[in-house]
């Protein structure tokens, strides 16, 4: 295991990779190039100058999350191979800077959804939080307009203001796309990329749909263990695999992580290790990484990437927001570098007793 946290880069995080430096045990961020748009060809230039930043701080780049897809090729539209062909060329640059994760979604509209980014817990601190009764209730455009207003001023992954502005205009052009074709979509940008990942040895690792379930109807598809091998299977080569984000798969409580991670096996390339405290079908919230605090239990989780041989990089994910810290709503400092420390001890002891 490979301990990493999440890095925005310079001028969008409010953590400083000299304070990801002092999280003992890490090594490594995983990040992106936040300001280019989905579709936009990465450049070597471009990726290089990110590293040299990294590499400066004493850290590495352990993966990209996200070198995002463009709706094109998830609509299937006629201009998606124009758009593949950008994404081939960006993939190529990454592994020319010997970059070989990659984590990506292929979520319509919205990467993730939630109906509150600032939730008060009764211990004061605040965390992202989802009642489906909420989402039901309200106008998509009205709905994340309204819930960024909670977000310190930072731009949320996945909800830039490019994407709110023309809500309107991607449902309609997402209207005739069924699960059906949007897993066709995806096979055919996974075959299409599969040369230039083969070349690089690029780990493509997607992220689970977060919610487990269809969002203002609009389809998921990468939502449990079922859907999840039949990805793996329809384009069944190693550089296909999987995020395993134990927190969008914990949406839906019939997911069992240990038994997907199991099913897995080999075809894990990232962890996202977090917890979430369920009150109700469809209403959630995020917890801190401890097992008590909420409703996975982290320790056979961490127990199970073990026993399946997991090797990969791992970072702690959503975290509170404590101690008074104005950050992007689950991803500040504090609350990730102590659920770090908790993986890291999880890991020490799980490696401790498996070798008596």
């Amino acid at each position: 295991m490979e301990m990493t946290l999440r890095w925005y880069g310079p001028g969008f995080d409010s953590v400083t990779l000299e304070q990801i430096r002092q999280i003992p045990g890490v090594k490594g961020v995983i990040t992106t190039l936040y300001d280019l748009p989905a579709g936009e060809e990465w450049t070597g230039e471009r990726i290089k100058g990110l590293k040299e930043i990294v590499e400066k701080a004493g850290l590495k780049i352990s993966g990209i999350e996200s070198v995002n897809i463009h709706d094109a090729i998830k609509i299937g539209s006629a201009d998606r191979d124009k758009y593949i062909e950008n994404y081939i060329k960006s993939l190529a640059a990454l592994g020319e800077e010997d970059i070989h994760m990659v984590c990506y979604n292929f979520m319509p509209i919205f990467d993730w959804t939630r109906t509150d980014l600032a939730k008060m817990r009764p211990d004061g601190s605040t965390v992202l939080a989802y009642d489906q009764k909420v989402v039901d209730s309200i106008d998509p455009q009205t709905f994340f307009n309204k819930t960024t207003d909670n977000s310190n001023g930072f731009v949320m992954p996945g909800w830039e203001p490019e994407r709110l502005s023309k809500v309107k205009e991607l449902f309609e052009a997402y209207k005739d796309v069924t699960a059906e074709k949007l897993f066709e979509n995806l096979v055919y940008f996974l075959k299409a990329i599969g040369p230039v990942c083969e070349k690089y040895d690029m780990k493509m690792a997607i992220h689970p749909d977060d919610p487990a379930w269809p969002v203002f109807g609009l389809p998921r598809i990468i939502t449990g263990k079922e859907s999840i091998l039949k990805m793996l299977k329809a384009v069944d080569k190693e550089y296909n695999g999987l995020t395993f984000c134990m927190g969008s798969l914990g949406t839906n409580p019939k997911n069992n992580l240990p038994e997907i991670m199991r099913a897995c096996k080999g075809r894990i390339h990232f962890a996202h290790v977090r917890n979430l405290h369920h009150f109700a079908p469809g209403v959630f919230e995020e917890a801190a990484h401890l097992s008590s605090d909420g409703s996975f239990d982290m320790y056979e989780a961490v127990k199970t990437l073990y026993e399946i041989g997991f090797d990969g990089p791992v970072r702690p994910d959503h975290g509170r927001t404590i101690w008074g810290e104005k950050c992007m709503p689950g991803y500040g400092l504090y609350d990730r570098a102590l659920g770090a420390m908790y993986i890291q001890g999880l890991w020490e002891a799980v490696e401790k007793s498996q070798k008596k």
